[in-house]
């Protein structure tokens, strides 16, 4: 499975500068004006990973995989874009199937950029959650009540319907997404239908280059701006990360210790992403590729395998599993198993972050 997360914000908040930036090419037209995007921007791009190349190095592999994200890039949108404003509400389905939204806030100080209805961060916030509520409100409003059918759980799952648009109606997300509990049926049927509201969110807060250093208090200062948890919040300048985009790795290090940061935005946003959504990375390593897998937090052996191919869960007969550390500290599979640090798991093993792992499948 790969992370794939959605980017919203009203025009000439930096979306577009950023997302050419993550993707390392000038994919996005960028421009000082509204509505520069004027089509849905898709991008894969990596996930650094600085344990794959000591990986590649030791089996001796010169194909190197890491897991990968998927960044959407939507129009700016504007108050009213829910009822055909601007762009219109057709720029929101791109974003319906994504696993997150990442909202990116103006907190730059550069008057050179026209502020198209841009007022403040918590004003803009929410103009953007109204819109995503008024589409979600859209969708619920669509959807037709069970009558004279006694089945339970259309009846069920009507009653759920009812209760999003209560929420909606009182200008609430269909749920809170951090609350809700794995035993309930709302996020699987708020997935059903594709409603932005249900999403877990990231902010993006684009300030200026020179405030990337004070990135420990900006995150505390806009937290508590706008109500948000701490881990949600990402600092970023868009107009380094385009220059990053152009320089060679060595001179990225260099550049950003200049700066007073340790990683790139990319880096800091996938990482929040993964921690957000509750994700985690295996890694696989064999003569022919180094890998990572992601999976969600808690997955055992076999689902891991499963990430890998389906067959493999029907198949799984044992997992071969090593540390990270002691798999680079003993040479790789050899001296690890020499050492006796290699693990034989089976299939309801709970997967860990640093697993270096080798699946057993049957014929």
């Amino acid at each position: 499975m790969n992370l794939s997360i959605g980017i919203v914000g009203l025009p000439n908040v930096g979306k577009s500068t950023l997302f050419n930036a993550l993707l390392k090419k000038q994919v996005a037209l960028v421009a000082n004006y509204p509505f520069a995007t004027i089509d849905p921007n898709v991008g894969v791009t990596e996930v650094p990973d600085a344990r794959l190349p000591q990986l590649a190095e030791i089996v001796d592999t010169q194909v190197i995989k890491p897991a990968m994200v998927t960044f959407i890039d939507i129009a700016g949108l504007i108050k009213g874009a829910s009822q055909g404003e601007g762009l219109g509400n057709k720029f929101l389905s791109y974003i319906r199937e994504t696993d997150a939204i990442c909202h990116v806030l103006r907190a730059f100080t550069d008057t050179d950029v026209i502020r198209e209805g841009s007022v403040g961060l918590r004003e803009d916030l929410a103009i953007i959650r109204t819109e995503l509520q008024l589409a979600d409100l859209e969708t619920i409003e669509k959807q037709k009540p069970p009558k004279g059918i006694k089945d339970k759980n259309l009846l069920h799952r009507w009653e759920l319907i009812q209760e999003f648009q209560q929420q909606l109606n009182k200008g609430e997300p269909v749920f809170n997404w951090q609350a809700e509990t794995a035993e309930s049926d709302r996020p699987q049927l708020a997935k059903e239908l594709n409603l932005l509201t249900s999403k877990p969110e990231l902010f993006a807060i684009n300030v200026d280059e020179t405030e990337l250093a004070n990135s420990v208090q900006l995150k505390q200062k806009y937290s508590e701006l706008l109500g948000i948890e701490l881990q949600q919040v990402v600092i970023i300048s868009a107009k380094i990360e385009s220059e990053l985009a152009v320089l060679s790795v060595e001179d990225q290090k260099l550049y950003l210790e200049d700066l007073g940061i340790e990683q790139s935005g990319l880096e800091r946003l996938a990482q929040t992403g993964y921690g957000t959504l509750k994700l985690q990375s295996f890694l696989t390593a064999g003569t022919l590729e180094v890998k990572a897998w992601t999976i969600k937090q808690g997955s055992t052996a076999v689902q891991a395998a499963g990430a890998i191919h389906t067959d493999f869960m029907k198949k799984f007969i044992k997992a071969k599993v090593i540390s990270y550390s002691d798999f680079v500290k003993l040479n790789g599979w050899a001296g690890a198993k020499e050492a006796g640090k290699v693990r034989l798991e089976g299939r309801d093993y709970v997967m860990q972050p640093d697993d270096v792992v080798e699946f057993m499948i049957g014929g």
